[in-house]
C-alpha cells in the first residue's frame, strides 16, 4: 500500500504526470475512465493565481470524479508559493504538488521549474513554506540534477523529505536532458533505497507500455509510477498497466473504432471545457497520438490536421473505423 498524506492506495498507483496544455479538464476525464489513480492540473505559476489570472484558476477547478488529485504550483519566490498554497487549497484538492522539474525555457529563465536545481537552498526554502502554510500534504517533482555532472538528486530527496514534503516524484533525466535519450532510473532506485527516506518515491519517464511499467517496479520498488508523454493519444495505458502489474493480464491493443471512439469523446469533452474554436486546434495535437502506427493512415490524419469545422472531424471519424488500412 502507498499512502500520501491521508491518500491511501491498496497497490501502487499509476499516476497521470502534470503536462502542459494537456492534462486539462478533458484529458484527465480520458484518463481516469482508463485507470489514472491520481491526476494533477496542468502546472499554474504562483504569480498568476495571486493576480487571479482568469486562465490559471480555471486550470486549478477540481471535479469531484477527478479525485484523488493535485494543483501543482510553480515559482521562484517564497512568499509568493506560499501566498499561492493557500489559494490553491481554497479549491479543496487532495494535496498540493510543488514543480521543481520542468525543463522549459518559458520556466527555466525565470528561475522556476527545473531552474531550482540550480539553488536547493531556495528550492528548500520553498518547500518549507508551502509545506508550513497548508494542512494538505505538499508532494515535489523533480529531476535527478541539473546537468551530468550535478546529479544531486539524493541530496535533495533527504532535504525536502526533512522540510516535510510528503512523496517526491523523480524524472530520471537531467534538465540539460530536456526529454532525449533515455530516462536512468538507477538514482530514482537509489532514492528508494536510501534508508532515510520514509516518504513514497514515485518513478517518472519512458514507462510506455505495461512491461516497461513492470519492469521498473520490480527492478526499483518505488512506490508509485507516474505516466507522462506515453499517455498522449495512448489513456488505455493506465489500464493495460495497471492490468499486468496486479491481475498479471495483458489486454491486447484497442481496435481502431474503439481509438475513434474514445478520440471522439476526447473532442466532445475539449469543445466543453474551450469552446469548439480552441478545440479543435487543441486536439491536433491528440490525432497523431491517437493513430500512430497505422499504416496507410497519413492521408487521413492530414485530414484531422487540418479540418477546420466539428463536422468535418465527426465526417471523418465516421469514415475511418470502415476503412481498410495496410
Amino acid at each position: 500500500m502507498t499512502k500520501i498524506g491521508n491518500i491511501e492506495f491498496e497497490n501502487t498507483p499509476v499516476i497521470l504526470a502534470p503536462m502542459d496544455d494537456i492534462t486539462g479538464f478533458a484529458f484527465r476525464e480520458i484518463c481516469k475512465q482508463h485507470g489514472a489513480d491520481l491526476m494533477f492540473t496542468e502546472f499554474v505559476s504562483s504569480d498568476a493565481l495571486i493576480r487571479g489570472v482568469e486562465k490559471s484558476l480555471k486550470k486549478i477547478i477540481i471535479p469531484e470524479n477527478h479525485r484523488p488529485m493535485g494543483i501543482q504550483i510553480f515559482g521562484n519566490n517564497v512568499d509568493s508559493v506560499k501566498e499561492a498554497t493557500v489559494l490553491a487549497e481554497q479549491n479543496t484538492p487532495d494535496l498540493i504538488d510543488l514543480n521543481f522539474g520542468c525543463p522549459a525555457k518559458k520556466l527555466v529563465g525565470k528561475g522556476c521549474g527545473a531552474a531550482l536545481l540550480k539553488d536547493i537552498d531556495k528550492m528548500i526554502s520553498i518547500a518549507a513554506a508551502a509545506v508550513k502554510s497548508t494542512s494538505l500534504p505538499v508532494t515535489a517533482k523533480t529531476r535527478l540534477g541539473w546537468n551530468e555532472k550535478n546529479k544531486n538528486i539524493l541530496d535533495v530527496a533527504e532535504r525536502l523529505q526533512d522540510m516535510g514534503i510528503a512523496a517526491i516524484t523523480i524524472h530520471g533525466r537531467t534538465r540539460s536532458q530536456q526529454y532525449s535519450g533515455e530516462a536512468d532510473w538507477t538514482l530514482i532506485g537509489k532514492v528508494k533505497n536510501n534508508p532515510r527516506m520514509h516518504i513514497p518515491v514515485i518513478g517518472n519517464g519512458d514507462i510506455n507500455s505495461a512491461q516497461k511499467a513492470k519492469e521498473m517496479l520490480e527492478r526499483y520498488h518505488v512506490d508509485g509510477l507516474m505516466i507522462g508523454r506515453a499517455s498522449i493519444g495512448n489513456p488505455w495505458l493506465f489500464s493495460e498497466i495497471k492490468s499486468f502489474l496486479f491481475e498479471e493480464k495483458l489486454l491486447s491493443a484497442p481496435s481502431l473504432k474503439e481509438k475513434v471512439e474514445v478520440c471522439r469523446r476526447h473532442l466532445d469533452y475539449t469543445i466543453e471545457e474551450k469552446g469548439e474554436k480552441i478545440a479543435l486546434f487543441v486536439m491536433r495535437k491528440q490525432y497523431n497520438n491517437y493513430f500512430k502506427g497505422i499504416p496507410g493512415f497519413k492521408k487521413y490524419r492530414l485530414k484531422l490536421l487540418t479540418s477546420e469545422s466539428y463536422q468535418e472531424i465527426q465526417d471523418l471519424l465516421n469514415l475511418i473505423p470502415t476503412l481498410e488500412f495496410c
